[in-house]
């Protein structure tokens, strides 16, 4: 069976027509025999996908009517349970006029996490607010129902617009996901539905290509993020449980404030807010904490906001340990291809 470039049961873009192999031409056709509709490999009685094409169907294809067999190639599971494939896409009408389509998408992990910078820079970039989702969840949560939204809202814009580019754009990379499969396998998803990812920020601003170093270099960022979190979550764990020992407890550096997040959130600078501080605790209770103290309390606790999975997971393993108990595996991630 030649299987250069097949096309995948859940839908990926057309091959070229040098990358064509039989299944492709085949699968342009509807089956007399069983009904499988165009995009669709043949099933048999028995309701499973079938281990050859029927010859019905394989012989609309010019060059394969003298063939004797055209096996289903593996990547439509053979013998597994059938479902319908994804229907080849309508043929482009060249003079039609091309444009962008953006669909928005703004994550924060917390409640007590701001949205705003995200959609004003979403906004921005020309995205109306209508066509943003946002919602404040975690990664580790399995189903993110405005990120399915907007999922299926950019499907279904392509659907109805194929000759449009259709882009999911995000403010940086992990705000879709900080796990380094899960973002590999939901390129690929976006990809083999014939939308682009677009980011604003972070280590790759733009388009994303999905082509030759840019693959790579996502897939990269990606085990980089993934390996910050982790970091993170070790930084934390080893400080809670030497804190532990210390009979001290963890929590926001005790600098910051409400308050402070507010006027730092309104523009304010760290110089105009400093007379305002007051040390609650320690040898200097009562005075105001430096400049310098304050910067690195904003940077600890933009660490520990940026990654609250990855503390609360610390936090989890560390009660674990006190009460004698080995931490449990953490939670499993979502499998993105299956969307």
């Amino acid at each position: 069976m030649h299987c250069a470039k097949i096309r995948t049961h859940d839908g990926p873009q057309q091959p070229s027509a040098s990358d064509r192999s039989d299944a492709d031409d085949v699968e342009q056709h509807a089956c007399p025999k069983c009904d499988a509709q165009p995009g669709s490999p043949c099933r048999s009685r028995g309701g499973a996908v079938a281990s050859a094409y029927h010859t019905r169907r394989f012989t609309q294809v010019p060059r394969l009517k003298k063939a004797l067999r055209v096996p289903t190639p593996a990547d439509r599971r053979p013998g597994r349970p059938w479902r319908p494939g994804t229907p080849p896409p309508a043929p482009i009408d060249p003079d039609l006029p091309s444009a962008d389509i953006r669909i928005g998408y703004a994550r924060c992990s917390t409640l007590g996490q701001e949205l705003d910078s995200q959609l004003d820079a979403l906004s921005k970039h020309g995205i109306p607010r209508d066509q943003i989702f946002s919602e404040k969840i975690s990664t580790r949560v399995r189903v993110r129902p405005r990120f399915e939204e907007a999922l299926r809202t950019a499907r279904e814009v392509k659907a109805h617009a194929p000759h449009c580019r259709v882009i999911l754009t995000v403010y940086e990379m992990k705000r879709l996901g900080r796990d380094a499969a899960e973002l590999t396998a939901l390129a690929d998803h976006l990809t083999a539905h014939g939308l682009v990812l677009e980011m604003l920020a972070g280590p790759l601003p733009g388009i994303y290509d999905p082509t030759g170093p840019g693959k790579l270099l996502f897939a990269f960022f990606a085990a980089m993020a993934e390996t910050e979190r982790e970091n993170i979550r070790e930084s934390t764990l080893e400080g809670l449980d030497t804190a532990a020992r210390k009979g001290k407890h963890g929590g926001r550096p005790p600098v910051i404030t409400d308050d402070m997040l507010r006027r730092r959130a309104g523009g304010e600078s760290v110089e105009q807010i400093q007379p305002d501080l007051i040390i609650p605790t320690g040898k200097r209770k009562g005075q105001n904490p430096s400049v310098a103290s304050i910067y690195r309390a904003l940077a600890e606790h933009a660490k520990r906001e940026a990654y609250p999975e990855a503390v609360e997971q610390a936090h989890a393993d560390i009660a674990a340990l006190q009460a004698g108990e080995v931490p449990g595996p953490r939670l499993a991630l979502p499998d993105r291809a299956s969307l």
